[in-house]
């Protein structure tokens, strides 16, 4: 049952026939009970007349007696057997009687103006009315029975009721067929959806000919495709970036060590391979390390534990930490970080490691990297900047994409293997902010804006 209820189709029929048979029951049901009531009205007005009429025969008759005595005069004017009449004296006498079903002769019928109302059966309309005739009072009652009209109205019921069904039927078809339809642009939609393969993933839909209302969807759907094709292209420059990136040292370690066994070496030669090696071990570790890193934290399921993290002893340690290597650069660290951040303090710790590691890799030497903060806007923006040469506007959109070099001929033992900046932008995105860069013949600077 779910299975068919899952059809768009039918629940649009369905919900079609369910509105047209409120509106046909409505509409029915309405003429129904009009009908009903103009047959009670009408049934009211003739028993009325017959009251009239029958004043006025027994006005123009010498006596009751002689009346009786020509029975055609008023039996003639009833015409059928659901008609009633008595003419009774007050004691409840019966004068004149027409009763072809049987029925009791009523009594206790209220005296005055002429009334409308039931027998005590319920199976009759009554109308009666009081009179004075040679001197004394009579009461005239007309009355119809029920049944018939009980019977026609039935009859009518059972029709409306036909007519009904057969209405809601038909508009069922009709919905089947107009949704059916109406929905063929979505069936085309699909279709050409599931015609793109992985390497149709530069195909778009076909929106031009769609209505309105699927127009937007199918927009979405083309910009849902552009993103898995960046997406997909960027899984496959990447791919081709990781294999090139550690077949590299693993050429170095095959190419080093058949040079070596070539002829015997001495202990000094082995031990200078073996130092050799472990760079390339640490350098693919290294990679490694942060390639899981990025997987984690590319996960949906990723979380971090924010909390206030005051800026300036935190960058203080990371200058302690590379001022080694600064002094070996001839270059200083500055630190005029000052106020609080909400974040992870390792991963903002490891992200700030990653610029200042960049900047000491790249800076010019004898000039300072300055690490310093504001406040911005909906947040804290947190700066590194060093002197150097201005990267081209061509790298800067790649920067932080994985594995990216603006000079990929400057590697050594410290490198991460193009995956410095890509950690940066990963973390950024798990806290909800963004990275960015701006070089000019000013320097380069790195800003870390976080979300308030």
């Amino acid at each position: 049952m779910k299975r068919v209820l899952s059809s768009l189709s039918l629940r649009l029929a369905l919900m079609f026939a369910l509105v047209s048979a409120l509106l046909l029951g409505s509409l029915g049901f309405y003429l129904y009970f009009s009908l009903e009531r103009e047959l009670a009205w009408r049934d009211d007005q003739s028993l009325l007349g017959r009251l009239e009429h029958m004043q006025a025969l027994l006005s123009s008759t010498d006596s009751i007696g002689e009346l009786r005595n020509r029975p055609t005069l008023y039996a003639n004017m009833l015409g059928n057997e659901d008609s009633l009449l008595w003419v009774l004296n007050l004691d409840g006498e019966v004068l004149i009687s027409v009763n072809p079903a049987g029925l009791a002769v009523p009594v206790g019928l209220s005296a005055g103006e002429t009334r409308l109302g039931y027998n005590p059966e319920g199976n009759a309309r009554l109308a009666w009315r009081r009179l004075e005739l040679e001197g004394r009072s009579l009461m005239l009652v007309a009355g119809k029975l029920l049944a018939p009209r009980e019977q026609m109205l039935a009859t009518y019921r059972l029709r409306l009721l036909l007519a009904l069904a057969g209405g809601a039927l038909v508009a069922f078809a009709l919905g089947w067929l107009v949704s059916r339809r109406g929905l063929y642009p979505v069936r085309r939609l699909a279709g050409e959806a599931g015609a793109i393969e992985v390497r149709q993933l530069h195909r778009r839909l076909n929106t031009r000919q769609l209505p309105d209302e699927l127009r937007e969807l199918g927009d979405s759907l083309n910009q849902m495709l552009a993103r898995l094709e960046d997406g997909f292209g960027r899984l496959s420059r990447f791919s081709e970036d990781l294999a090139h990136e550690i077949r590299t040292p693993l050429s170095n370690l095959v190419g080093h060590t058949e040079h070596s066994l070539r002829r015997p070496r001495s202990t000094e030669e082995y031990e200078t391979l073996l130092a050799s090696h472990l760079e390339e071990y640490q350098r693919l570790a290294r990679m490694v390390n942060s390639m899981l890193f990025l997987a984690r934290t590319e996960q949906p399921q990723a979380e971090i534990q924010l909390a206030p993290v005051t800026l300036t002893p935190l960058i203080e340690q990371l200058c302690d930490y590379f001022e080694g290597m600064a002094e070996e650069a001839n270059m200083a660290l500055v630190n005029r970080a000052e106020g609080q951040v909400q974040a992870d303090e390792e991963l903002l710790r490891r992200a700030l490691a990653n610029l200042l590691a960049n900047a000491l890799r790249y800076g010019e030497p004898g000039q300072p990297i300055t690490i310093g903060s504001e406040q911005v806007e909906n947040g804290m923006a947190i700066t590194v900047h060093n002197k150097g040469p201005a990267i081209a506007e061509a790298h800067l959109s790649k920067l932080f994409d994985r594995f990216y070099r603006c000079d990929p001929s400057r590697t050594n033992s410290g490198d991460t293997g193009g995956l410095g900046l890509a950690i940066v932008d990963s973390i950024m995105q798990l806290h909800g902010g963004e990275v960015s860069v701006h070089s000019d013949d000013d320097g380069t600077t790195f800003t870390l804006r976080f979300p308030a």
